[in-house]
């Protein structure tokens, strides 16, 4: 089986041009019924917390990899000699186009390996220090960077569900059920509530509740004053 392996960084970063320089090197070669295999993840994340590590552990003897370049299967030089060394021992098929690199277990290809791997990791550390040389500069400029001390954010995780949330509320519901619904811990729906919405108290109830695992602050309040 021939798989395209796709990764970028952050979710702004397009996938298309990746999948475009893979189609065409497999058209050349005429390479046919290729997997896609795509995500977006870090490359600092070790392999085995991404798809490409699950990837690896499907593939059997005879297999293809086929990426654009080696930097999209780590950005440090350890982690990519780590990937190389279990596709050798798998005998699995890995391809770098921009590299011109097919892996195999001849000598000359692990220096090739060490070497590409290496530039890739001096890759990463040289944008790095570029960015935050950049973002320097800019700030003796004057220029504002990120949000400043004691500011609030004018958008939230929980933002696009604000009215689901103010909906809730007005239905008494929990800040603790709200948290698990929406798989946040307890004080960030604690402090978007506060932040963002503001509900007129329900009344008390009249009624007795039924009690369940996670009480609205009515019921609580029931409970409280009929003990």
């Amino acid at each position: 089986m021939i798989y395209g392996y796709i990764r970028v960084s952050t979710g702004t970063q397009t996938t298309e041009n990746q999948k475009i320089q893979i189609q065409n090197y497999c058209k050349t070669r005429k390479l046919r019924r290729v997997v896609w295999v795509s995500e977006t993840i870090s490359g600092t994340k070790e392999p085995s917390k991404r798809k490409l590590g699950k990837l690896i552990e499907t593939l059997t003897e005879g297999d293809f990899i086929i990426c654009t370049e080696i930097s999209r299967l780590g950005r440090s030089m350890m982690m990519i000699m780590n990937v190389f060394e279990s596709c050798i021992k798998k005998k699995i098929k890995v391809i770098a186009i921009k590299e011109n690199f097919e892996l195999d277990d001849s000598i000359a290809c692990k220096a090739l390996m060490f070497a590409f791997g290496l530039s890739a990791e001096i890759e990463r550390t040289l944008i790095s220090e570029r960015t935050k040389a950049g973002l320097e500069r800019a700030r003796k400029k004057g220029k504002r960077i990120g949000r400043q001390k004691g500011e609030k954010p004018h958008r939230f995780k929980l933002t696009p569900y604000k009215s689901k949330i103010k909906r809730y509320l007005k239905e008494g519901r929990s800040i603790n059920s709200m948290a698990v619904e929406f798989g946040v811990r307890w004080k960030t729906m604690k402090d978007f509530v506060t932040v963002n919405i503001k509900v007129k108290p329900l009344p008390p109830l009249t009624a007795e509740p039924k009690k369940h695992g996670h009480p609205t602050y009515r019921e609580l309040e029931w409970f409280k004053k009929h003990q």
